[in-house]
């Protein structure tokens, strides 16, 4: 029996490049819709975030799945699909042999991928499609909660 394809749209967002930062996923399965978000309050950067988003929602699919990521990161969408074959072979350097930036974050994604079926899509940020703008108010909304439990503190 086929299973159905879970559709994950995701997004980062970060307040000064470093800074604090928010990532947003929507994970839709048939009807089910489930939505993920989280942030970090101290220094972090875009691209950690627009990482993390994907990684988090694979992590929660609990058995295999064909799984379509809808992104508007083109850094994290290319650097799945062609980067990190090329940087395991290479002891995860670049090209010019300096080390991978975020390898941490790239190592967890590459790992989180194996467990499932994925297809990589791209999406024009910010341009009113539905699911990516949700990730992107999911994504503010765990910069603005990172931020406020530590003023709260």
């Amino acid at each position: 029996m086929a299973e159905q394809t879970v559709d994950i749209y995701t997004d980062g967002a970060c307040s000064g490049n470093p800074g604090p930062g928010g990532w947003g996923a929507l994970l839709r399965y048939g009807p089910h819709e489930k939505e993920l978000c989280g942030g970090e309050a101290g220094e972090t950067t875009n691209n950690r975030m627009e990482l993390t988003a994907p990684i988090e929602a694979l992590n929660l699919l609990t058995r295999r799945s064909e799984v379509r990521i809808h992104t508007d990161s083109t850094y994290v969408r290319d650097g799945i699909t062609k980067w990190v074959p090329r940087w395991k072979v290479n002891g995860w350097r670049t090209s010019d042999k300096k080390p991978v930036k975020n390898s941490d974050l790239w190592r967890a994604l590459d790992e989180a991928v194996t467990r499932h079926d994925v297809a990589w899509f791209w999406v024009k940020g910010h341009a009113g499609h539905v699911e990516n703008e949700r990730a992107d108010r999911l994504a503010a909304r765990g910069l603005a909660e990172a931020v406020a439990a530590v003023a709260a503190v």
